[in-house]
């Protein structure tokens, strides 16, 4: 079992910057591909960013091309989330996740089974 728990979200100027981090629980987080996924207001929760358990390979949503790296520290337990460039439509409660152990990364939610409560961005105009 893996509890996550998500921090740094906040309200940030269009233009702006941020970090989120996701701090997990147990002595095998790198044994556990992590993804990045958000739910804007009246919209389905999408996929943003995935990271393999030993952090060589990334994959984002092409939204996140470019101004988001995602990046973990396996000595840490933690995932993070960093955001540059930040526009109005990246307003959203922002989720981790992780996959069971020793599965490959994925964009697909479906195959996370554990996930973090969220933490907000709002990226004013």
């Amino acid at each position: 079992q893996v509890q996550l728990v998500e921090s740094g979200g906040g309200l940030v100027p269009a233009g702006g910057s941020l970090r989120l981090s996701c701090a997990a629980s147990g002595r095998t987080f790198n044994s556990h591909a992590m993804g990045w996924f958000r739910q804007a207001p009246g919209k389905e929760r999408e996929f943003v960013a995935t990271i393999s358990g030993i952090g060589s390979s990334t994959f984002y949503a092409d939204s996140a091309k470019g101004r988001f790296t995602i990046s973990r520290d396996n000595a840490k337990n933690t995932l993070y989330l960093q955001m540059n460039r930040l526009k109005p439509e990246d307003t959203a409660v922002y989720y981790c996740a992780a996959r069971k152990p020793y599965s490959g990364y994925s964009s697909y939610q479906n195959d996370y089974n554990y996930w973090g409560q969220g933490t907000q961005v709002t990226v004013s105009s």
